[in-house]
């Protein structure tokens, strides 16, 4: 039986189907991203709410996605304790949701001839590559993966390869002379075939790119489409590059809520900023692929904290000192720096009420608060964080909370780990062959 509604019933509707048309044509419009081209790659926070990776973390509120985010900033700080024993082109970045101490930045790439896409993850205290490919088993079953059998440049490496013995623990399987190799990334374990294949990024195309073909993984610490180390290991990209990018790079991340690939990865000396302030790059062979920086104080507002120096001594032999790592969510401070900074923190901002908690955060506050400046202080160069930098808001903006934590009771309780958090909205120059890296205020987040 046919039913009809009364002419009022029916232009309800339709303006209600209108409604909802307009609705989605402005999301898609504000999530519309200009295509990667010439030297420029556009970044998106994979936890960004744009982020194609976004269907795969459903919480209840904002609260839950931080104490999320937190959580897993714990299993990444385990991993960079794990590492204790161990041209130019313009690249859009975006934030989006990533998976246990895994980067929370990731850029558009393709692997392979013909390019297969790929949204890959950056690392900074990374070296190696790797891409999940058909038939992984453990891999995520909703993301893209890689597939060798379409790629006409693809070439498994042999057992023995120079490559192979660059690799953490190199096997061979019974019934092959590829190579294979198995490691630990954070709670994650991974088994990868070598291999060599076109990586694209913007316009530029690296050839023969050795990277990991997952094969295996247990845990949940991997991220969905493959990562990408920039670390300075002989496997790195920098290192793999080094005669197309000098070994130089430097990226503007934008704020994890931002809505597209308004972030930046720049590779090359070409194009970088000419006048930034800049700090010594220092290496430690115990910790070989993680950038540190000699960190000297902090200030709060005018006031140098009172922090003894040894929280900041860099170690060589021991990895102690400061790191700038792009993985890491919140900056966490050895123990005496830390306290101080959060003790001054809390007694300039008293008036806004009693401190309350929330998951990891320990200096939090009920109802909107305004911060003092807080000045990371380097040799050679001052950071001073702006406001959304240092506080983190609940979803109703009920809960704000100083946005930093100490460090964890384990081998990186001597390490200073700067965070992506803090490093949002900032130009930052990672140039290993002049020793330096420097930061820049660069606001690089979409509305």
């Amino acid at each position: 039986m046919a039913c009809a509604g009364s002419p009022l019933q029916l232009r309800l509707l339709l303006l209600v189907l209108s409604s909802c048309a307009v609705a989605a044509a402005a999301d898609a419009s504000r999530c519309a991203t200009p295509p990667d081209e010439g030297p420029t790659i556009r970044i998106l926070h994979a936890f960004g709410p744009c982020s194609p990776l976004r269907e795969s973390a459903r919480f209840d509120s904002w609260e839950d996605t931080v104490m999320d985010l937190m959580t897993r900033d714990e299993s990444r700080l385990s991993y960079l304790a794990s590492l204790a024993t161990a041209g130019r082109s313009f690249v859009p970045i975006a934030s989006g949701r990533q998976l246990l101490q895994i980067p929370n930045y990731v850029v558009r790439a393709s692997v392979g001839t013909p390019a297969q896409p790929m949204l890959i993850a950056l690392d900074t205290s990374n070296d190696a590559a790797w891409v999940p490919c058909t038939a992984c088993a453990g891999c995520p079953s909703a993301s893209p993966s890689f597939d060798p059998s379409r790629s006409t440049t693809y070439r498994p490496l042999p057992c023995g390869s120079p490559q192979c013995g660059q690799v953490p623990n190199p096997s061979c399987p019974e019934g092959t002379t590829s190579c294979s190799f198995n490691l630990t990334y954070g709670a994650s374990s991974l088994q990868a075939g070598l291999a060599q294949d076109s990586l694209a990024l913007a316009s530029d195309v690296v050839q023969s790119y050795t990277f990991g073909c997952l094969q295996k993984v247990t845990g949940n610490s991997v991220p969905p489409q493959g990562l990408l180390g920039l670390g300075r290991g002989s496997l790195s990209f920098l290192s793999q590059t080094k005669g197309l990018y000098a070994a130089t790079f430097s990226y503007c991340l934008p704020s994890f809520k931002s809505l597209n690939f308004s972030g930046t990865l720049r590779l090359g000396p070409v194009g970088q900023p000419k006048n930034m302030k800049t700090t010594p790059l220092l290496s430690s062979p115990r910790r070989s692929s993680l950038y540190y920086v000699n960190m000297i104080g902090i200030r709060v507002g005018r006031r140098v904290l009172d922090i003894p120096p040894s929280a900041f001594t860099f170690d060589a032999a021991t990895g102690a000192g400061t790191i700038i790592d792009s993985g890491t969510m919140f900056t966490r401070l050895v123990a005496p720096a830390y306290a101080a900074l959060r003790d001054e923190f809390r007694r300039r901002v008293k008036a806004a009420g009693p401190v309350t908690s929330l998951g990891g955060f320990d200096t939090c506050y009920n109802g909107a608060v305004t911060p003092p400046a807080i000045t990371l202080m380097f040799t050679g160069m001052n950071v001073t964080l702006p406001p959304d930098n240092t506080l983190i808001h609940s979803t109703a903006g009920s809960i704000t909370c100083l946005a930093m934590a100490g460090a964890p009771d384990n081998v990186n309780s001597v390490l200073n780990v700067i965070a992506n958090m803090q490093q949002q909205n900032h130009r930052v120059l990672f140039d290993v062959p002049n020793a330096r890296i420097g930061f820049a205020r660069e606001p690089c987040t979409a509305a």
